[in-house]
């Protein structure tokens, strides 16, 4: 693959827990190129998330590196990793993480305040983004108006606003039915077939991996495989 914009080598993540440490990523070496839609699958506690947050620069490697955008996570500073997520990377998780008191226009405007935007700027990209997720007729609702898969098109939306590079979606389709699954990762397949939006999902739901191009089976923080997958839609 051409144009790698992740690139992760012998990465291994240990936590202390007592007078030792757990291990939970050991040697992972794997690259992604711009537009992949790619998910880490496996069962819990097989260090997808952890994988996830290092990617996104909310962790760092104990061993081995892990390179985002050209940028080493580990040698970031705080400042320089905020900075990094604030303009390359979005994040959806299983949770939405909306602010409840604010509208579905102002929990999207928010990823956009660190930005050195105009109010009109801010005000276009907001608007578009809604209008990729479907939901231009609701910006003005409270999250608690909504249903559980129109908070989860919010999220996306949030996390598509400043046009990411990258997209990382922790469990997205956790707490949704069936029918919102399917609807959210028609949208996000979609969002990157259109802007070339490199998708990472962590997951063990069937649904999702029905939607992958690529699929990573982790198993005790080791990669077990990694494969190409044939749409046959």
């Amino acid at each position: 693959m051409n144009d790698m914009i992740i690139e992760l080598n012998q990465l291994t993540k240990r936590f202390p827990v007592g007078s030792g440490f757990f291990t939970a990523l050991t040697d992972i070496n794997l690259e992604f190129g711009k537009g992949e839609f790619a998910g880490l699958v496996g069962p819990s506690g097989s260090g997808k998330t952890t994988l996830l947050n290092i990617i996104g620069s909310l962790d760092v490697p104990s061993d081995g590196s892990a390179t985002v955008m050209g940028k080493s996570i580990a040698s970031l500073n705080q400042k320089q990793a905020a900075n990094l997520r604030n303009h390359n990377i979005g994040f959806i998780f299983q949770t939405y993480n909306l602010l409840p008191v604010y509208t579905v226009y102002e929990n999207v405007e928010f990823a956009l305040l660190l930005q050195n935007m105009s109010t009109n700027e801010r005000r276009k990209a907001v608007m578009q983004a809604l209008e990729w997720v479907g939901l231009t007729d609701k910006e003005k609702s409270k999250p608690s108006m909504l249903s559980g898969g129109e908070c989860q098109r919010v999220a996306i939306a949030r996390s598509m606003v400043k046009k990411p590079e990258i997209v990382l979606a922790d469990e997205p389709t956790a707490n949704l039915d069936s029918k919102n699954s399917h609807h959210i990762l028609q949208t996000m397949q979609k969002l990157n077939e259109e802007l070339g939006v490199t998708f990472i999902f962590s997951t063990h739901d069937e649904k999702v991996m029905q939607y992958l191009k690529r699929k990573i089976s982790l198993a005790d923080g080791k990669v077990v495989n990694d494969e190409l997958v044939s749409m046959l839609q």
